[in-house]
């Protein structure tokens, strides 16, 4: 017990103020986040001013495999992070970098297997994901190439919260900026310069991915509170199975995002062929809508990200009334950030659309339409998020995977499927909110739930005192 309390003595996740804590990690998580929504954006920006709507829709078809990418850096990051980070508050310091060496490991090798997968079967693979054969050629051109940057792409964001928890957040922060720069210089200067089109903004994006892996592993070889030996890197079940399940909540969240972007593109493929869309609107728009969305949902993952180690070091340390206080801080940031988001999308999502290149007007009315009716609860849809990480966080991995599934697998794949039967493609529009509505309400009652329990019930008024201090602030 004495060595349990100089751990949290000599540790600021312990002893800092908490809404400073969360600032000092999620910003540079934040910025790691968008950096990493940019270069799917970014390659949008040019293929779309350059090539038009088909490229557009391309790179939608293939934004199933980034998903895929995040879910396996989040596993294997996020895990070894929170198992690092929870080893260290129970004060157990020759254990924990276990667990960060199998992560970096398994980074790795998942990003080679997923590489040799879409390599073999890339063209089923981009037909599964509902191309039309207009779309096919360049969505094919520009896969085969990023793929490549698979392996760089994992590990680089599996590698930015391996060195958060290592207490180095700005290096996380810095290792995905100086990838996203390259990445828009080289998209520049391939696509509009060298004219490469699809595959010019591939190799921009993989070449951004490479370096920003390659800063990464070093700085995680040469850590600050912890020496990674050898032995550290070599798998094992109990460790790397260890980072697995707690980061499994995260990743079923993208790989359910995945599967939804699939659901969504093949029936945005069939209804929209139905409608006076036509198949290749409806598809290029929801590229744009999910990938600008994904923007809002860089922040309030990042700041969930900066709550992770604040709350697994103090649950672990048995400091329940941190854990609660960094939770509500964390939801206070996310809502500021949320009624931002709320507020753009819902009066300029046509000035948002002609970003991305010149449309016909169906194009700019369906893509307004998309964006107003998919994100309508987007202002309260930070809940679930954070609630869901939280979980992952306090070292209940389950908890978190059940509401990641919520919105994406249990909500809204079955109304994704029953409301066109009914509205055609205005069902696939109404299905987004309904879900995101149920999530949320999930999310609100789990949480209660959770804080009803003997430990964080005795830590009373920490809500109320966050309220109370901003006054006298």
């Amino acid at each position: 017990m004495a060595e349990m309390k100089d751990v949290v003595k000599d540790n600021p996740l312990g002893n800092a103020k908490v809404s400073s804590l969360i600032v000092k990690y999620a910003i540079p998580s934040i910025v790691a986040m968008l950096v990493v929504a940019m270069y799917n954006i970014v390659d949008q920006l040019f293929i779309g001013n350059v090539i038009g709507e088909l490229g557009n829709a391309a790179t939608n078809i293939a934004f199933p495999l980034v998903n895929v990418c995040v879910a396996l850096g989040l596993m294997f990051g996020v895990g070894g992070a929170s198992a690092f980070n929870l080893k260290l508050g129970a004060g157990e310091k020759e254990e924990a970098p276990y667990y960060l060496g199998n992560a970096v490991s398994m980074l790795i090798i998942s990003g080679i297997a997923l590489f040799i997968i879409v390599e073999i079967f890339l063209e089923p693979i981009l037909r599964a994901f509902g191309s039309p054969e207009t779309v096919l050629p360049y969505a094919m051109d520009y896969t085969r190439v990023v793929a490549i940057g698979f392996p760089f792409s994992i590990f680089s964001g599996g590698a930015g919260h391996l060195l958060r928890a290592d207490g180095r957040p700005n290096m996380a922060m810095f290792c995905n900026i100086i990838g996203g720069i390259i990445n828009i210089g080289l998209d520049a200067w391939f696509v509009l310069g060298l004219g490469w089109g699809m595959a010019g903004a591939a190799w921009a994006t993989i070449i951004g991915q490479v370096i920003a892996g390659l800063i990464g592993l070093w700085l995680i070889m040469h850590g600050k509170t912890f020496h990674l030996k050898l032995k550290h890197y070599i798998p094992k079940p109990k460790y790397f199975g260890k980072d697995a399940s707690l980061g499994i909540a995260p990743m079923v969240n993208q790989i359910s995002m995945m599967l939804v972007q699939v659901l969504l593109n093949n029936s945005l493929k069939h209804y929209g062929g139905l409608s006076i869309y036509g198949e290749e609107i409806p598809i290029a728009c929801a590229g744009i809508v999910s990938k600008v969305g994904s923007i809002f949902a860089s922040i309030v993952i990042g700041l969930s990200q900066g709550n992770q180690p604040i709350a697994s070091f103090n649950y672990g340390a048995k400091n329940f009334a941190r854990v609660k206080e960094a939770y509500y801080r964390t939801m206070i940031f996310a809502f500021i950030a949320s009624v931002i988001g709320f507020t753009v999308f819902q009066t300029i999502p046509d000035k948002i659309l002609l970003l991305f290149g010149q449309g016909s007007d169906l194009y700019i009315e369906f893509g307004s339409m998309f964006f107003r009716r998919f994100y309508f609860f987007i202002i309260l849809f930070f809940i679930q998020m954070i609630t869901s990480n939280f979980f992952t966080a306090i070292g209940k991995p389950w908890k978190g995977v059940f509401l990641s599934l919520t919105r994406q697998v249990i909500y809204l794949t079955p109304l994704m499927l029953i409301f066109p039967r009914f509205w055609g493609i205005d069902g696939i529009l109404v299905a987004q909110p309904t879900a995101d509505f149920l999530a949320i309400a999930t999310a609100v009652i789990m949480i209660a739930i959770e804080f009803h329990k003997p430990e964080f019930r005795e830590a009373k008024g920490v809500f109320k005192s966050i309220f109370v201090k901003s006054k006298t602030a």
